[in-house]
């Protein structure tokens, strides 16, 4: 059984799995699927093309799966996932995909803060952190357990990668290798993320295998492709390491200096 506040206005068409909480205000529109265990704080409106999974939280003022700013979106379906067990905190909007993907994402277990946005055909992975006001353009990639201060705009199409952090309030307008911190205005390599990736469980000889790493893609002189090269050679049968190399490789953007 849902606990429903009667003033909530939930569409009859919408897809209710069991034991949610809908607060007062709340909006519900035709085309949304909603878990199990979810809980919807006040004046929340979750809009067609939402499918939220289970043990989801959204605080007040929340908006879900709302149409793309993009000027070319031309109503075409589109989704906006939410995974289980994340939580979405007040006045945070989340904007569907458009005909370029279909779909936005926001992974298991992450947490929105407050004022936060994230545009049209964002994929955000796993374990994330998004702080406060954090303004992610459209089509950028967020991989999986990355750390993202207040105040920071992520411009369109550019990735972050798995395991970085990244300081509040600087422009992100190239791409964040994988396992590192990045802060500085313009945004700079600013060392290895040791403290994350010692409490995620990483070992210390993958952690010295990854600080030789960027060691090399940043002090050692050489252009990227030189130390991509050299890192492939010297390091390439560490697991992360070849993360490191295919991030780099698919970089359309470039990634950060130092």
């Amino acid at each position: 059984m849902n606990n429903i506040h009667p003033t909530a206005v939930i569409s009859g068409k919408a897809k209710l799995g069991d034991n949610n909480t809908i607060s007062a205000f709340v909006v519900v529109e035709d085309d949304v699927e909603i878990g199990n265990d979810c809980e919807i704080g006040p004046n929340a409106v979750i809009y067609n093309g939402a499918r939220l999974g289970n043990r989801v939280k959204i605080k007040q003022g929340a908006a879900v799966s709302n149409v793309s700013q993009d000027l070319k979106y031309k109503n075409e379906e589109a989704f906006f996932y939410v995974e289980d067990d994340t939580t979405i905190r007040e006045f945070v909007t989340l904007h569907k995909g458009t005909k370029e993907t279909g779909f936005s994402k926001v992974g298991k277990n992450c947490l929105l803060m407050a004022y936060s946005h994230v545009a049209h055909d964002v994929v955000i992975g796993d374990h994330c952190i998004i702080a406060n006001g954090v303004q992610i353009g459209g089509l950028a990639t967020i991989e999986e357990y990355v750390i993202i201060g207040g105040g920071t705009p992520v411009h369109q199409f550019s990735k972050i990668g798995k395991h970085s952090m990244v300081a509040g309030a600087f422009r992100v307008i190239k791409d964040i290798p994988p396992y590192i911190i990045a802060g500085g205005e313009p945004l700079k390599f600013a060392g290895l993320n040791i403290i994350g990736l010692r409490r995620r469980g990483f070992s210390n000889d993958d952690i010295m295998t990854l600080k030789k790493t960027y060691k090399l893609l940043y002090n050692s002189g050489l252009n990227f492709s030189d130390a991509v090269k050299k890192i492939t050679i010297e390091f390439g049968d560490n697991e992360h390491v070849q993360n490191v190399v295919e991030f780099i490789k698919k970089s359309d953007r470039g990634i950060i200096g130092r």
